[in-house]
């Protein structure tokens, strides 16, 4: 008797991601491109000379501690959905939005110390030079934020209708990496800034 051997192959599984977070990480990478081609641009003009040497406001201090914060109850609002904890994960969520809206009054208040400084956006010394490129970076990053508090309360509604729980995160873990991202993106702008004004 002839034994006959079968070769059977086992389907392999897919490496996949969902679809709208790699939409997410995609959309985080071109950010990425555009804030490193602005620091660049800024270090490249800064060695041109005509430059003014400014000190950050003190008000974006206090604005990187908001949004370092914010970075914790988010986390807090994802472990808290994870556990099926919904109400805590709207309180987190909540505060998390609050907090966020915090961050770009508290940079607002801080261009008004800038303007109170002699520090403009626009003009032909070499303070709206620097200027520009401070207003320019701090504003594009504020334009994300507003982005991002818009996803957090799109999450905030969604909690509230029980669309989101341990068993549909996709939206909650999206949510939590751009938040956090963004959170990394301004403690490298504001750690960059204090190197190179």
């Amino acid at each position: 008797m002839a034994s006959e051997f079968k070769i059977v192959e086992e389907a392999k599984k897919p490496m996949a991601m969902h679809p709208k977070k790699f939409g997410v990480w995609l959309f985080m990478v071109s950010v990425v491109m555009i804030f490193g081609a602005l620091t660049s641009a800024y270090m490249v003009r800064q060695a041109e000379g005509n430059w003014l040497d400014f000190e950050l406001p003190t008000m974006f201090w206090v604005t990187t501690g908001i949004i370092l914060l914010s970075s914790a109850t988010m986390h807090w609002a994802y472990l808290s959905v994870k556990k099926n904890n919904i109400e805590t994960a709207r309180v987190a969520i909540s505060i998390t939005a609050v907090l966020g809206v915090a961050f770009l009054v508290g940079q607002w208040m801080g261009w008004t110390q800038l303007v109170a400084a002699g520090i403009h956006l626009v003009g032909r010394d070499a303070s709206a030079v620097s200027g520009s490129f401070l207003y320019v970076i701090s504003g594009l990053h504020g334009l994300h934020v507003v982005s991002g508090v818009i996803f957090v309360l799109v999450v905030l509604v969604a909690i509230f209708r029980f669309k989101i729980h341990s068993k549909n995160l996709a939206q909650m873990e999206m949510c939590a990496t751009y938040w956090h991202f963004l959170d990394g993106l301004w403690l490298y702008l504001f750690v960059f800034l204090l190197l190179y004004r």
